[in-house]
């Protein structure tokens, strides 16, 4: 079993352990791997060893892996998450090559994704970014900012909103995780609460990394975003 097959088991195992201590199904949690600045090779490892969703932070660097993993003849059909920032001259790279974006925080870019889907693709899944700890420096709408945007969301056609989600800052207790943790499920419970139409398949809290995948799956996610659990510790230089 190679390295990155074998920390997959630990991580799927980890997610279960966090389901059964919460009453919940590990059915109910997807793993996200999370596959920025590692190689299209690392890809492959993992796609072979079982795992089908991929995110990637970099915009440029996930297309151009994109399209070195799908000349890799061993490799089935994986999904591709952006879950990074989008300026708007981004927009382009992400609706014609990405499966789902996560990090949609304003109407602006979402009008530019829709309007850029290509019609022979089906509809880019989408989830709202919400700073639901109010950090300065983190992209993201406030809670208060959610619910206009998902009904704006709701109403483009070459869009599906499937939910919301969050980075928060690192708490110092396990109890203080969890209370913000719950604020992004409440986020998310507020705006199926409402009524919207197109929300038919609002399902999706995208939350949770390594250092807190148990505490957010504790809290309700549904969606884990795992990298160095997987693939190892990051080299950054090449972002340089």
């Amino acid at each position: 079993m190679t390295t990155i097959a074998s920390k997959l088991q630990s991580v799927r195992a980890q997610i279960t352990d966090a389901c059964q201590k919460c009453g919940r199904q590990p059915t109910e949690v997807t793993l996200l791997a999370v596959s920025k600045t590692f190689p299209a090779e690392a890809v492959r490892e993992a796609a072979l060893a079982g795992q089908r969703a991929f995110g990637e932070n970099y915009i440029q660097e996930g297309v151009e892996k994109i399209a070195a993993v799908q000349t890799m003849a061993d490799v089935p059909p994986l999904q591709w998450h952006c879950i990074g920032p989008i300026q708007s001259n981004k927009t382009k790279l992400v609706a014609q090559h990405f499966d789902w974006v996560h990090t949609v925080d304003r109407e602006k870019i979402a009008q530019r994704l829709d309007a850029q889907r290509p019609e022979h693709l089906a509809p880019l899944q989408v989830c709202i970014q919400v700073n639901v700890d109010g950090g300065e420096t983190k992209s993201g709408c406030s809670p208060e900012e959610a619910l206009a945007l998902a009904q704006c969301i709701a109403a483009l056609p070459r869009l599906q909103l499937r939910g919301v989600m969050s980075i928060p800052d690192p708490q110092p207790s396990h109890d203080a995780m969890l209370a913000v943790h719950r604020k992004v499920v409440a986020v998310f419970d507020r705006i199926r609460a409402a009524g919207i139409v197109g929300l038919e398949q609002w399902d999706t809290v995208s939350l949770g990394m390594t250092a807190d995948m148990q505490t957010a799956i504790a809290a309700g996610s549904t969606m884990v975003r795992v990298g160095s659990g997987i693939f190892g510790a990051r080299d950054y230089s090449s972002q340089a």
